[in-house]
């Protein structure tokens, strides 16, 4: 499909899947925050002397889930830490720890600041919905419900696919397509139906490894070129410029 015949061909498309944080909601910046408090102390804590810079929040950890990028991180600073058990303390050195401790920090910002969804993806939303279309939210994180009512928005969405769901179904996460597969599923429309809504290049990448109708990138930071590049067929800076 032409990027230029996407702009209006989405419509004929049977569902759309979306990821959350980044697309929906600006919670990106949230988690953006919280991966900086837990890796600026992890890493003052032990006396590190390369700290955390903000380019590594998109070359790490954006999209992946929670561990993975816990573990990515650690390794761009040649640090191996044990795993350590699932629900391992947050005070704790080990993978499992930091990702609880990143998660208890997350929560704390969502419950204390609230979450506003981006306009432009309710009007999306809705213009979907208008048309008959199912939609679906695919994300990495395991805090999408609490997520998406914090920013109105759980009442759309009967299919939830979050990080709790693809560890309970034992689902490789994104840049593998299996999360977006097992959605479309769930929904009961074949992948070649589905359109992929993504800001992150590892969603992105996990979009265009499946066999979706089309890939729409929305650059909110990773670069237009860089989603292009990772597989997207259209990118937008915001979802109302497909209305």
């Amino acid at each position: 499909m032409h990027m230029t015949d996407l702009r209006n061909a989405w419509t004929s498309a049977s569902a759309l899947l979306f990821d959350l944080d980044g697309v929906l909601t600006p919670t990106a910046v949230v988690h953006e925050q919280a991966w900086q408090e837990l890796f600026d102390g992890y890493l003052s804590d032990t006396g590190h002397p390369r700290g955390y810079q903000e380019s590594d929040y998109f070359d790490h950890i954006d999209g992946k889930p929670r561990f993975d990028g816990v573990r990515d991180f650690l390794t761009s600073r040649g640090i191996t830490l044990p795993e350590g058990p699932t629900d391992d303390a947050p005070s704790n050195e080990t993978v499992q720890g930091l990702g609880n401790r990143k998660n208890a920090l997350f929560n704390e910002i969502v419950d204390t600041r609230g979450v506003e969804p981006y306009p432009g993806s309710v009007k999306f939303i809705n213009a979907a919905l208008e048309l008959g279309l199912k939609i679906a939210v695919v994300s990495s994180s395991r805090n999408a419900p609490a997520v998406l009512k914090a920013a109105g928005l759980d009442h759309h969405f009967r299919v939830v696919v979050d990080g709790q769901v693809a560890a309970a179904v034992g689902l490789p996460g994104k840049p593998d397509p299996a999360t977006f597969v097992y959605a479309a599923g769930l929904l009961d429309v074949p992948v070649e139906e589905c359109i992929v809504v993504e800001d992150a290049v590892s969603g992105v990448q996990a979009g265009g490894a499946g066999d979706f109708r089309a890939v729409i990138g929305v650059n909110r930071g990773a670069g237009r070129q860089t989603l292009l590049d990772a597989g997207a067929t259209l990118v937008v800076e915001d979802l109302n410029e497909l209305l």
